[in-house]
């Protein structure tokens, strides 16, 4: 474990340094836990591919602006969150009319492909998705960082932009929650 938070802090250091090599092995060790993360709140493969490529694009313009940083991880999972709620006020605010409706058959094809995609993932994570949607978003988000995403409270906290102590309170609750779900069924 220390081995890998040395290499990724060489990797920072190199990435600050504007090296593209550095931030290519930074985004290969990243890419998909961020997808991951993206596509649990948005739950479309090509919003969250899109999500996701836009991390990466502002992460690298943060590291060349010279930013401080003191946690890549922590940074990776609050631009994922801040930019899927960025994403959420677009879509409420865009209106709908019948021109946008209309889809052409190339369109329907790129329907049908995404929705094959999300049901093989959909698969995988079934089970636990169909309990986790029936919490509070608040707690379904602290649970799919701790647990599916593996960090730790002070990363969480550093993301959500709340206490370590409330980020615990708020995990607790959350798994009562969860467990008062899976005993329901």
């Amino acid at each position: 474990m220390k081995a890998n938070f040395l290499k990724e802090k060489y990797l920072l250091f190199r990435a600050k340094n504007k090296d593209p090599e550095a931030f290519a092995e930074v985004y290969d060790i990243y890419v998909d836990r961020i997808y991951r993360f993206v596509f649990f709140k948005v739950n479309r493969a090509e919003e969250a591919q899109d999500i996701t490529s836009e991390v990466f694009l502002k992460t690298w313009q943060y590291l060349i602006d010279g930013k401080e940083i003191k946690n890549l991880n922590a940074l990776f999972y609050k631009i994922a969150r801040n930019l899927v709620i960025d994403h959420y006020r677009k879509a409420s605010q865009k209106d709908v009319s019948l021109e946008g409706l209309k889809t052409s058959e190339a369109e329907l094809k790129d329907l049908i492909d995404d929705q094959i995609h999300q049901i093989e993932v959909k698969l995988e994570i079934d089970k636990i998705e169909e309990k986790l949607m029936g919490l509070k978003d608040d707690y379904r988000e602290i649970i799919i960082l701790r647990y599916i995403e593996g960090l730790s409270i002070k990363e969480i906290a550093d993301i959500v932009e709340k206490r370590k102590g409330a980020v615990r309170v708020i995990l607790y609750r959350a798994l009562n929650a969860l467990k008062e779900l899976l005993k329901a069924t």
